[in-house]
């Protein structure tokens, strides 16, 4: 015991000690919390878009001539305030992006079927076999990884696996306004940036994937800028088979073209197998090149007019109907959708195919479950799904839009719907 102080005094002089050393303790404490708010500045941080080719007057002529048909007037502003947004990772459907209804839809159509396609089917472990439903509910990481690898995937398949291009804005405008173009606060701030590598282009949009989710922002028309310089704008232009046709024509939901670029790599509006040669008595046959090779995204269209009144070559061929993925877009009375199923065998296994279930999102977040029973072919089987009377061939004007868009795939299947027709 300490001289000349009493037994109080040691006691409070021990106890002040101790506070001292606890403050120590906390003030420490709250020296490391600063951590998490500087990692959270990190994770969220914006890298200012260096190095690349600066576009010129007469490439930001081209491109918005190929796209939207004229450089000296606005484009649609849709595509410059329509990012690639997903629904919030802690609600249902946070696969889904989601925008509202307008041209982009098309292309984001595309790009929602590839990402369900990483989500699903990316390649894993024998021990790694998490179930669908599972798989359907992404982290906000796992939304981020299957967007940039979406992008990456779509253009790398355009640049025929070898090469693509990708068109980033900066601050500096490289493009004065004059009597050729109209600035659109986007392409003349554009720099194009070249890849010869699949991995170095993955990294790359992986780093800049905020200035495609910026909602407002123009990350639909980043894609489709994008993909545009990866095909080649002559080679666009012949595609299109159409002197005066561009990419975003007058269509409510997006052309065709759009998605057929996206999805096999040229803008074709022949949707039949291969090449068709057309022509007539009076003029030479000119060759309709349709779709040449088979995909791992499909592509199903009904229009009501398609039964019977448009020609063949709109009418996808079993290059696009069957891919080799249960992955569909579809287009149905024009408003576009992601049709799929969760078994990867599907479309190689035959009685897979005979009853399985389609789920359908569209991106202005309607979603149904359909049950497809392609046994129904059987009459004995039609009339006890029908109660003696089977849906047929005979019932098949009167069924909704969606079924018409399924038998286009699956001629006179039974279609039983779980829950109400999704919204668009």
């Amino acid at each position: 015991m300490a001289a000349g102080l009493s037994v109080d005094q040691q006691i409070r002089g021990g106890s002040s000690r101790k506070f001292e050393a606890l403050a120590k303790a906390l003030t420490g404490l709250g020296a490391d919390r600063i951590i998490y708010p500087r990692k959270s500045r990190v994770v969220s941080q914006r890298m200012s878009v260096a190095g690349g080719i600066p576009i010129t007057e007469e490439l930001a002529v081209e491109l918005r001539q190929v796209v939207f048909g004229c450089s000296v007037s606005a484009p649609k502003h849709e595509w410059l305030r329509t990012g690639l947004v997903f629904r919030d990772s802690d609600q249902e459907l946070s696969y889904g992006l989601k925008s509202s209804c307008n041209t982009t839809r098309g292309l984001l159509s595309v790009v929602q079927a590839h990402i369900i396609k990483h989500l699903l089917f990316e390649k894993r472990g024998k021990d790694q076999q998490p179930r669908p439903d599972t798989l359907l509910k992404p982290s906000r990481t796992r939304q981020i990884e299957a967007l940039w690898t979406a992008i990456a995937e779509i253009l790398w398949m355009i640049g025929e696996k070898s090469k693509c291009s990708v068109a980033l804005p900066q601050d500096l405008v490289h493009v004065p306004q004059s009597h050729q173009y109209l600035q659109d606060g986007v392409t003349e701030k554009l720099n194009i940036f070249e890849f010869t590598d699949l991995e170095d282009l993955q990294i790359f949009i992986k780093r800049y994937i905020y200035l495609f989710e910026d909602d407002p922002g123009p990350g639909t028309l980043l894609v489709l800028y994008g993909a545009v310089l990866t095909r080649g704008t002559d080679k666009v232009k012949t595609d299109m088979d159409n002197d005066r046709a561009f990419l975003v024509a007058g269509v409510e939901e997006g052309s065709h073209c759009i998605v057929t670029l996206l999805l096999t790599g040229h803008a074709t509006p022949y949707l039949h197998n291969g090449v068709v040669y057309v022509g007539d008595e009076d003029h030479y046959a000119m060759p309709q090149f349709g779709i040449l090779n088979r995909s791992e995204v499909g592509f199903l269209v009904w229009d009501e007019c398609t039964e019977g009144q448009v020609e063949g070559s709109r009418q996808p061929g079993s290059r696009l109907k069957t891919p080799s993925l249960p992955v569909w877009v579809s287009s149905c009375a024009g408003n576009y959708g992601v049709l799929f199923n969760t078994n990867r065998e599907l479309l190689r296994n035959y009685h897979a195919e005979r009853r399985f279930d389609l789920h359908y999102y569209t991106c202005g977040g309607g979603h149904c479950l359909l049950g497809i029973d392609t046994r129904c072919n059987e009459d004995e089987m039609c009339g006890s799904a029908a109660g003696g009377k089977g849906l047929g061939r005979e019932d098949f004007s009167t069924a909704p839009p969606l079924e018409k868009l399924i038998h286009t795939k699956w001629q006179d299947a039974h279609v039983h719907w779980t829950g109400p027709a999704p919204v668009a």
